[in-house]
Parts: structure tokens; C-alpha cells; sequence
């Protein structure tokens, strides 16, 4: 497998993460692995179970391990959401989360994680549940307290597109130094 740097952007709903990852991976001239949960969502519908959530991961896991290996050593590899994103999306919503998830993130090793602020307006879509900022903020304190006790390096990404691109591309150009 070669050596490549995995930078995860995550954070609450419509706070830029696929935005962020498209704009760095063509920054870096790289590729980037997107959100399954979209894809899955669009295609079987916005009412989802606990249940779809062990398919949303194993998607993730599949989506994460192609742009893995079509990633060239020594680049980044930047990642939209990862398997905290869908613990905290099964502890918010049902209250519980599946051991095979939590495996995953004891068993997944990255490099950095991008934590997206709040501070951007929500947009509305077809997927999206969550519009009032209180929510908001309360699932990114969720993100928050995981980030501070695990072992991976973070960093916030806060203000407008082209201050989260800039703060994003000084973290990742940190990791090569």
C-alpha cells in the first residue's frame, strides 16, 4: 500500500466538508474520497433506519479503500467524513451505535482531521435535517470532544470558503514538513 497522508474533513451537516475536500484535492492536485451517505441516502431515500447505517459504513469503507489505492504515493488522500461522523449520527438519531462501526474507528488510522466549524449558513437539500445553528453546534461539540481525546492531530476550520481553504492547505502542507 503506498504512503499517503489521509486528511479527514468532518463536522455537522452543511458545514462545507465536500466543498473543502474538492477544492483541496484539486489544490494538491490529488484525489479525494466522497461521503457515501450521500450517495446512499439519494438512492434509497431520505427515511433511513438504524439498520442503514451498517450499509452507509461498509459504503464508506469501500469508498475510502479505492481512493486509497488510486491515490500516488506520497500524496494527500482527502477524505469527506469518516466513521466518527456516522457514530455521532447514530448516537444522535437512534442512540446507540453498532460494535462493527466502532471497530471501524479503532481500527482506521489518519493523519489529520479537518474539524468545519458552524459559522457558514446552513443550506437547505433533500437530505439535510438539521437547519437551527443550536443543533448545529451541539453536534460540532460532539466532533469536538471526540477530536480531543483521540490521538490523530486536528485542526478548526472556521470563516468563509476561501479562509477554510487557506487554514485547510496550511494543515495539510504542516503534515510534509
Amino acid at each position: 500500500m503506498p504512503h499517503i497522508k489521509k486528511i479527514v474533513a468532518i463536522g455537522p451537516e452543511s458545514t462545507g466538508k465536500s466543498s473543502l475536500c474538492e477544492a483541496l484535492a484539486t489544490y494538491f492536485k490529488t484525489i479525494w474520497a466522497k461521503e457515501y451517505a450521500r450517495e446512499y441516502l439519494v438512492k434509497h431515500g431520505a427515511k433511513y433506519a438504524y439498520e442503514d447505517l451498517n450499509a452507509i459504513a461498509e459504503g464508506q469503507f469501500a469508498e475510502e479503500e479505492a481512493a486509497i489505492k488510486n491515490t500516488a504515493e506520497g500524496s494527500p488522500l482527502f477524505i469527506d467524513t469518516d466513521f466518527y461522523v456516522i457514530k455521532v449520527w447514530s448516537e444522535f438519531v437512534f442512540n446507540k451505535c453498532n460494535s462493527r462501526i466502532l471497530t471501524q474507528i479503532a481500527h482506521r488510522k489518519y493523519d489529520l482531521y479537518l474539524l468545519c466549524n458552524t459559522d457558514l449558513p446552513w443550506v437547505k437539500d433533500e437530505l439535510r435535517e438539521y437547519p437551527d445553528l443550536k443543533t448545529r453546534e451541539k453536534l460540532f461539540h460532539h466532533y469536538k470532544d471526540i477530536l480531543v481525546n483521540q490521538h490523530t492531530p486536528w485542526v478548526t476550520i472556521s470563516g468563509q470558503h476561501e479562509e477554510r481553504l487557506q487554514q485547510a492547505i496550511e494543515a495539510t502542507e504542516k503534515l510534509f514538513r
